[in-house]
């Protein structure tokens, strides 16, 4: 592709899904052909890594006091004499590579206390930009073709990092009337990030997630996201499915869960086109 692209899943809301959401769009761009790399910030707890099976031994790390550096090292103010002190490749310190053929730069406990330590920076473009100088410096040269973001369910100064340095937005949504306003309230904020700082962050997909088909009250609420975000609604749903669960519990996503159900085929193939979808986006903008 010859240029890396991002994307961040974000809903000022938790539980809506978008952590399985980051899991699973990456290993369906993988699964198209793509180099993906996956970055946790959406909290100490390391969901990301749980779902991916890689938690166990990114947490004996950390007992051990091995996990140096790490996602929050790199918003410091000395990531640069850290890196440059790591040598020629300073970030292969922090990926860890997966059994689903995405790599990962997990969540670390530091990521605790990163909210305040990046609230004490007065200048904004100064605050909201660390995320963004770590991957254009560091990231990019890598080559990866997809960067994807797992944000943290509210809205502070690590997820505005996310989004500023991604510019391309995700948001799983369910099927309700919370939820819809969430995403109101998301275009709304987006609008003014962008009229403030002078940049371009877009609602690029609304993914509607967790869909129980059977239900008219699901079918009326789908409708009104698709008259709502018509070139951003997702070209399939993912549909409400126990296998996604009982995946994740087991260290996996559906893609490689053995003998699958129904639901979980359906979904399995709803993000492959999601990211499909999400491809094609990136590379006729790029293009443009």
């Amino acid at each position: 592709m010859g240029k890396t692209h991002r994307a961040a899943a974000f809903l000022d809301k938790g539980g809506t899904g978008k952590t399985t959401t980051i899991a699973h769009l990456g290993v369906a761009f993988s699964e198209l052909g793509a180099n993906v790399l996956l970055i946790d910030l959406a909290g100490k707890q390391g969901d990301l890594a749980k779902h991916l099976g890689v938690w166990q031994t990114y947490q004996e790390q950390i007992t051990e006091d091995e996990a140096w550096p790490n996602i929050a090292t790199v918003f410091d103010d000395s990531w640069p004499t850290i890196a440059e002190k790591l040598g020629s490749d300073p970030v292969s310190d922090l990926i860890i590579e997966t059994d689903e053929e995405v790599d990962l730069i997990p969540a670390h406990p530091g990521l605790d206390t990163l909210d305040a330590t990046l609230g004490n920076i007065d200048d904004a473009q100064v605050r909201y930009s660390r995320l963004t100088r770590f991957l254009d410096e560091y990231v990019d040269p890598l080559e990866y073709d997809i960067v994807l973001l797992d944000l943290p369910g509210l809205t502070n100064n690590v997820s505005y990092n996310g989004l500023w340095a991604a510019r391309h937005v995700i948001a799983p949504v369910e099927m309700g009337p919370f939820e819809a306003k969430q995403a109101a309230a998301l275009t709304t904020d987006l609008e003014k990030i962008n009229d403030q700082f002078g940049i371009n962050i877009t609602l690029t997909l609304v993914l509607p997630n967790k869909v129980d088909t059977r239900t008219t009250l699901a079918a009326e609420y789908l409708a009104e996201f698709e008259n709502a975000y018509p070139t951003a609604i997702a070209p399939a749903v993912i549909p409400q499915s126990q296998d996604i669960r009982n995946a994740a519990q087991q260290g996996q996503t559906v893609f490689s869960y053995p003998n699958p159900s129904k639901t979980a085929t359906q979904a399995r193939d709803a993000y492959t086109t999601a990211a499909d979808a999400l491809w094609t986006h990136f590379k006729e903008t790029t293009h443009a």
